[in-house]
């Protein structure tokens, strides 16, 4: 038996995935951002340039496309094309190649991501994310806007309320370029203690040591440096502003001084959106500030300000099956099954069917048995609310046995009026 690829999944009962989806639409649209799509394969150099090269996405996580034949060799990197591994990178392409200039530019892509990890609970190697961005944000104030907007959307729309807000400041890049430095001589003092993944990045890439999920290496880490330390005026007071912005517009946080996300492009504003109910992969949210990944992407362009967040679906819809009984999901609109009791009514079980259909009625009709008892489980099964029963005798006399399944009332109805009396 051939089964799926290992890391992927198949989504049978799509009930929770759809109620994420509607949800997030209505609220985003609330806030007057607008859905895009972009393709699900981009070049590779694209999240080269914009992820960092020594991050684990690109250096180890990344699905590229091979060419299939010798004689399609790919001539260089810029022809080598991968499966998206996030959207943020592929929306600031499609900003810049379709010479965006309204800004800020507020939209959102909803849709599937790839990255070669080792699967676990809420890790996938094909899963979905929505993809929140700003791109023209230049007030610090956008930032505390988008993070109250999620806020208000995990607490109003999906009734979540186990769950904190984690949030860091990064500052401007030579706030980074400088705490490299610090960091770099800290790490000096504990190399005899940490792991050897940490060894390796705090030559290529200090800040990824906070990724380490090694409790030795998280247990010294509480001693290392923060990022707010080396602040400049600047960053500072934007640190400062957006620290009491959250706080007048009512939005709890935590100070994580290891928060650095993943990806290379952040700076300023990280955070993200934890729970308890998740175990080790934790957090279903997370997003920050990335001002200078325009240019990172084409140097010859000018750059934007600008702040997203991605919201891990498989990881949502862990946390809403645990309360699913109180969300507001709409239920499906009453269905008519309509039961023919052998192949002579077949024919007019399906001019029934047509009939129904074009007065907005929901039916199905079952044509694989003719045994009542048998009909009557199956359309109980599908959740009937009536089942419309023709037998010889329905058919004699142009009626239909109407019952209701909620009730077990049944009532013989003028074919030509059943539409009139399932409405009414």
């Amino acid at each position: 038996m051939i089964q799926k690829v290992k890391g992927t999944q198949d989504f049978i009962d799509l009930t929770l995935f759809n109620f994420i989806r509607n949800q997030t639409e209505k609220h985003l649209a609330e806030y007057n951002y607008t859905q895009i799509a972009t393709p699900i394969i981009e070049h590779t150099e694209l999240f080269l340039r914009s992820l960092g090269q020594h991050t684990d996405v690109v250096s180890k996580e990344m699905f590229i496309i091979q060419p299939k034949t010798e004689s399609q060799e790919l001539n260089s990197l810029k022809e080598q094309i991968c499966l998206r591994p996030e959207a943020t990178a592929a929306t600031v392409r499609a900003f810049i190649e379709n010479s965006i200039t309204d800004l800020p530019w507020k939209v959102f892509v909803m849709g599937p991501m790839f990255r070669y990890e080792r699967p676990q609970k809420g890790r996938f190697r094909q899963f979905h994310q929505i993809s929140i961005e700003i791109i023209g944000a230049k007030s610090i104030s956008q930032d505390a806007l988008l993070i109250k907007m999620l806020d208000q959307l995990f607490k109003k729309k999906f009734l979540l309320d186990n769950y904190a807000i984690l949030l860091n400041f990064l500052g401007c890049y030579d706030d980074r370029a400088k705490f490299n430095e610090v960091l770099k001589a800290f790490l000096k003092t504990v190399d005899d203690k940490i792991c050897d993944t940490c060894r390796e990045r705090k030559n290529k890439n200090p800040l990824r040591i906070f990724d380490c999920k090694n409790p030795v290496c998280k247990e010294i880490y509480k001693d290392a440096p923060k990022t707010t330390d080396v602040l400049c005026a600047s960053c500072q007071a934007e640190w400062e502003s957006l620290k009491t912005t959250l706080e007048l517009i009512a939005v709890s946080y935590a100070f994580a001084p290891t928060l650095v996300r993943g990806l290379d492009y952040y700076d300023k504003t990280v955070f993200e959106f934890v729970s308890d109910n998740l175990g080790a992969q934790n957090a279903f949210c997370g997003g920050g500030r990335y001002d200078r990944l325009i240019s990172e992407i084409s140097e010859n362009k000018q750059d934007h300000p600008a702040i997203g967040a991605a919201i891990g679906v498989e990881r949502l819809i862990l946390l809403l099956e645990l309360i699913k009984d109180k969300l507001p999901i709409a239920h499906q609109t009453e269905l008519n099954v309509i039961l023919p009791l052998s192949t002579k009514q077949h024919i007019l079980a399906l001019l029934l069917t047509n009939e129904l259909h074009a007065k907005g009625l929901n039916c199905d009709v079952l044509l694989e048995d003719t045994s009542v008892k048998n009909l009557m489980r199956k359309a109980n099964k599908l959740g009937a609310k009536h089942c419309l029963i023709l037998g010889e005798d329905e058919q004699a006399n142009l009626e239909v046995t109407v019952k209701n399944m909620m009730t077990g009332e049944e009532k013989r109805v003028k074919q030509s009026d059943v539409a009139v009396y399932l409405k009414g």
